[in-house]
């Protein structure tokens, strides 16, 4: 049974546990990691085609929190135009608005950013492109202390991307953000998103972050989930069960979440991106 109706779920498009829609209590957020896939020219799936497809997934979820993870600055803005609601903060990975952002979307009434930085997951994490750890991509992160105007609570919000081809860099970042976060203040809570390119539960990236620093994945947690057991990198193909979850929402604190998804949502064949976004829906206690 529960074969098929994930067989049944990869050919619908959408439609969310939680109806973002509707009203939800109060002091819930909702937040998003989404891997945007750089806006390659390239057809079939060029960024022109999926803008459009970009803006419906996103405007159907409705987050107030979006880690959005490989874009490109133009592309940034133009989801930044799309999106009329958000404001971002981000830095291309090599410095500037070059290459990729690990840029954070924000409900510009709902939050005031009280602080911003960057750091470059390397030996020299406070050099602008660094990269040591034998990868061939640089790889950062954005983070962001959030005053939330409507609950008057105070949080941490880091987005990051693993490397995508090599364990050590993915260990040694995953190493990194743990001590990082260990020097956060540790009476606010954190969430950390990101496409982390390591499948939750059976990478170490996963351990050292979760087992050993004693953040919990928002997935396991929830009170209800939907997409379990879909592959959130899909290629541009259609979802299959089975598949591995390597984009996370991982968390420290009095985090409490009602529910989390894999957004499979698609338009006439056109994907936004090459992941689906997952998107949990929170309260801190």
């Amino acid at each position: 049974m529960r074969t098929i109706l994930i067989t049944l779920l990869a050919g619908l498009a959408w439609f969310p546990t939680v109806n973002a829609a509707a009203p939800q209590p109060a002091g819930t957020l909702c937040v998003m990691t989404f891997n945007l896939r750089f806006a390659s020219p390239k057809p079939p799936n060029a960024w022109p085609q999926r803008r459009p497809v970009m803006r419906e997934c996103i405007q159907g979820a409705n987050p107030d929190l979006i880690g959005t993870q490989e874009g490109l600055y133009q592309q940034l803005k133009d989801i930044a135009q799309d999106l009329p609601l958000y404001e971002w903060i981000g830095l291309g990975r090599d410095g500037g608005s070059r290459g990729e952002f690990m840029a954070v979307f924000y409900r510009k009434e709902r939050f005031e950013p009280l602080e911003y930085d960057h750091f470059w997951l390397s030996d020299t994490p406070n050099v602008i492109g660094s990269s040591t750890w034998g990868n061939s991509n640089r790889r950062m992160v954005t983070w962001v202390k959030f005053l939330d105007r409507q609950t008057q609570k105070r949080f941490y919000f880091l987005n990051t991307h693993l490397d995508h081809q090599i364990q050590i860099a993915r260990e040694k970042g995953a190493a990194l953000i743990r001590d990082r976060i260990s020097a956060l203040d540790a009476s606010l809570p954190v969430l950390l998103v990101g496409d982390f390119n390591a499948a939750a539960g059976k990478n170490k990236a996963y351990d050292i972050l979760v087992r050993e620093q004693g953040l919990f994945d928002i997935w396991n947690a929830a009170a209800a989930r939907r997409g379990e057991n879909v592959n959130t990198f899909h290629n541009f193909n259609e979802p299959k069960p089975g598949g591995d979850r390597i984009d996370w929402i991982l968390a420290r604190g009095p985090v409490v979440a009602a529910a989390t998804e894999v957004i499979t949502f698609q338009k006439d064949g056109q994907f936004p991106s090459d992941h689906f976004p997952v998107v949990a829906w929170i309260q801190f206690r």
